[in-house]
């Protein structure tokens, strides 16, 4: 995957609790995310007290900071887990974000 999915989900995650799909968009040049059903807003900012990788704010479809720091807000965002998000999120940035 490269980014995106066709109806601009950056990520789909399913639990037996259901799905949570992570929507992204461009506003004034910035990558919003937003989660559904429930239309929450995804900010870095709970993933930056984890790591410092992009305090400007997400980005997508390359392996840098700014996909780096939205692969670990999702993360920690789905589990509630820093361990667990801190240790898988570089490889969910390659393999889902980027």
């Amino acid at each position: 995957m490269s980014g995106t999915f066709d109806d601009g989900a950056i990520a789909q995650i399913t639990h037996d609790e259901g799905e949570i799909r992570y929507v992204g968009s461009r506003e004034h040049g910035q990558v919003v995310v937003t989660t559904h059903p429930e239309g929450e807003r995804l900010t870095p900012e709970c993933s930056l007290t984890i790591v410092q990788h992009s305090p400007s704010g997400f980005a997508v479809g390359y392996r840098g900071s700014g996909p780096a720091q939205l692969a670990l807000a999702v993360l920690l965002n789905d589990t509630d887990n820093a361990t667990l998000a801190r240790q898988h999120y570089q490889t969910f940035k390659d393999e889902v974000i980027s």
